[in-house]
């Protein structure tokens, strides 16, 4: 159900109380025996809510402790690059970090002007240290993304410029919750004013080296030379500074809406749930940037950390991310000659099978992994992948010359891609893709989610291709199942079914008493709503 406040914008009633979620940062303790208020790294770090006590001064105490012990076993020595966006508990988040890591000796480079960094300069930043230093550096990136403004999150990302995988995570979540277990004895802890003038806490341009290398990747003359109109709404993100350094350097038509920040994101339109919630791949949160669709050539968004990207163009408004990964791939494989033709193109499992006919079109390799944009790290590090992106607006491909850019999502290049292929094209992106749906079938795509127990979703979580009996998908023959991925063999936490025409994935939610059923249909929208429904039917007979 559509809430009544969806793509209006935000009444005050609603906005965050910054004071007070601040405050509970500070003074609210969690209880370690209590699961729901312990760390846990999710796809995309830890994140938490201060006022459940699931992301408290604790919590980052312990994690930055547990950080440090993590970098000292495994020989990790260079500067940690620390970057934060703009929700409220950020800021606080940073302070006790860096309490932590100056007491541990800990070189960091933050934002200059105590500032904002949005996540793939972090990732970039990494990438490019790494290439001439001897000693390694990492990076944290204090974030919870696009969730609301009571958020907070807290992410690690390794030498090769990435999320952290699994492996890592699992060991840095473990030794901090020992660590709260503990009363926090073992956290080395100076005072923040301690931190500041130690000498491990240094200031540092991560906007400038990033911006002047943005030709190494983006056809920026190009742009330039079309002289599109464009518009940027960041909003209220970390990245306010990139685009107005772009276009100090560049000289591009880019206006930009919303060049100011507000912890409560006040300027927001609500999203679907009457949220606050800075989904760039939502219309209901996009409301207004896609009301001024017409006065543009283009305009594209980023949510507040900047590694998700959101297209509007004229012919369509915003833009399903599905589609536009499409374009961005077939656009990259036609230009991007220097990449190796070995090159394959990576996607999540739950994104539009559009994708996989484009690619096949063009002769080149597919690799599907599950859903998380950690899988794609290793491969763009390597350049054995070209493009990884996912359902989700995220998204990073390789340099002109095959090089790796960034080794996690970069919201930033996917918008000025999509203005170079409006560019070089003369036509949006929008257009080429009803380009694709006359020559490959237009694609019914959709999420949708269901009821599930505790003990039902941790069966489906480990669901094999034998415990399906169904062997047909609304009226066709089911063609292959998979629980594993078939790009990288690794489980992907649930079960996907194909046949000729459809498919669906179901996936557990790791926070809800729900599953996540994505669908897709090549028929009709009628069809995919068999497909949905025949899912829900499939799943339920396999966990109950």
């Amino acid at each position: 159900m559509i809430h009544s406040f969806a793509s209006k914008v935000a009444p005050k009633e609603i906005l965050e109380n910054i004071p007070n979620l601040i405050s509970a940062y500070f003074t609210l303790t969690p209880d370690c025996k209590n699961k729901t208020q312990q760390v846990s790294f999710g796809t995309s770090g830890h994140r938490g809510n201060a006022l459940k006590k699931s992301f408290n001064q604790t919590h980052i105490l312990a994690i930055s402790q547990a950080l440090c012990e993590y970098r000292k076993e495994n020989n990790i020595t260079g500067t940690l690059f620390i970057g934060k966006d703009t929700h409220a508990l950020s800021a606080p988040a940073q302070m006790s970090a860096l309490e932590v890591f100056a007491a541990n000796e800990v070189t960091c480079k933050i934002a200059l002007n105590d500032g904002y960094t949005p996540t793939p300069l972090i990732s970039f930043t990494i990438l490019e240290a790494n290439k001439t230093s001897k000693l390694t550096s990492d990076g944290v990136v204090i974030t919870p993304s696009h969730n609301p403004p009571s958020d907070g999150g807290f992410k690690y990302n390794t030498p090769n410029g990435g999320p952290a995988d699994t492996d890592v995570t699992s060991i840095i979540e473990k030794r901090a919750n020992e660590i709260i277990a503990n009363n926090l004895q073992d956290v080395k802890r100076v005072s923040l004013q301690e931190a500041m003038q130690s000498g491990f806490v240094q200031e540092f341009d991560f906007v400038t080296p990033y911006v002047a290398q943005l030709p190494q990747i983006i056809n920026i003359e190009a742009i330039k030379n079309a002289g599109l109109k464009l518009a940027v709404d960041p909003l209220g993100g970390s990245g306010i500074a990139v685009y107005q350094k772009i276009n100090e350097v560049y000289g591009l038509d880019l206006a930009i809406t919303n060049q100011y920040t507000d912890p409560t994101f006040s300027f927001m339109c609500c999203d679907h749930d009457g949220k606050i919630r800075m989904d760039c791949s939502s219309p209901y949160a996009m409301h207004s940037l896609v009301a001024l669709k017409d006065n543009f050539d283009l305009a594209f968004a980023n949510d507040p950390d900047f590694d998700r990207h959101g297209i509007v163009t004229p012919s369509a408004g915003l833009m399903n991310p599905n589609h536009y990964l499409s374009v961005a791939i077939w656009y990259l494989l036609r230009t991007r000659t220097k990449w190796s033709a070995d090159s394959a193109i990576g996607k999540t499992l739950v994104s539009s099978s559009m994708i996989d006919r484009v690619i096949s079109d063009m002769g080149r390799n597919l690799y599907e992994v599950p859903v998380g944009f950690k899988w794609f790290v290793e491969g763009l590090h390597s350049g054995f992948l070209g493009f990884g992106g996912e359902e989700s607006a995220g998204a990073s491909f390789l340099r002109f010359d095959g090089s790796a850019w960034s080794t996690d999502k970069d919201g930033i290049i996917l918008n000025l891609l999509a203005a170079e292929i409006t560019a070089v094209m003369q036509k949006d992106p929008a257009l080429i893709y009803q380009e694709f749906e006359k020559k490959f079938g237009k694609a019914f795509y959709a999420r949708i989610d269901a009821v599930a127990t505790s003990e039902q979703k941790a069966k489906l979580k480990n669901l094999k291709p034998q415990d399906i009996q169904s062997t047909t998908l609304a009226g066709e023959k089911i063609e292959h199942i998979f629980s594993n991925a078939a790009g990288n063999d690794a489980p992907i936490g649930g079960i996907k079914v194909c046949s000729q025409n459809g498919w669906f994935a179901a996936r557990p939610s790791g926070t809800e008493d729900i599953y996540k059923i994505y669908a897709e249909s090549f028929i009709s929208s009628e069809h995919l709503a068999q497909i949905q429904k025949e899912a829900q039917q499939i799943v339920s007979q396999a966990i109950l």
